[in-house]
């Protein structure tokens, strides 16, 4: 009879020298959007010098930034920073104080 190996890596979330899930996409996405940069104002007559400073301080700034990220806010925190962004910071009521107090004594006199 065959025997079949389990993959034990269904269901776990994509993970790249301990960059995890969207993060690992943020850092690919902004090292080809640095290159791309660089590229560009290497062919528009930037001196060469300059574009490589510039693309590797900004590529040292994102893997910083990418890293320092993952390890604040983990798997899902991006998603959970977004959704708190979108929730009000208090509610408001416009409704006057003596609207409160009247519907409070209808209930208490019967």
């Amino acid at each position: 009879m065959d025997t079949y190996h389990i993959n034990k890596g269904i269901g776990r979330t994509v993970e790249f020298k301990g960059l995890k899930a969207q993060y690992l996409f943020i850092f690919a996405g902004g090292l080809l959007a640095v290159l791309i940069l660089v590229m560009i104002m290497y062919m528009a007559g930037v001196n060469t010098y300059l574009c490589l400073i510039l693309g590797g301080v900004s590529a040292g700034i994102l893997i910083w930034k990418t890293f320092s990220l993952n390890r604040k806010y983990a798997e899902h925190g991006l998603m959970k920073l977004g959704a708190k962004k979108k929730h009000p910071r208090y509610i408001i009521s416009r409704k006057s104080i003596y609207r409160y107090l009247k519907s409070n004594s209808k209930k208490a006199s019967p």
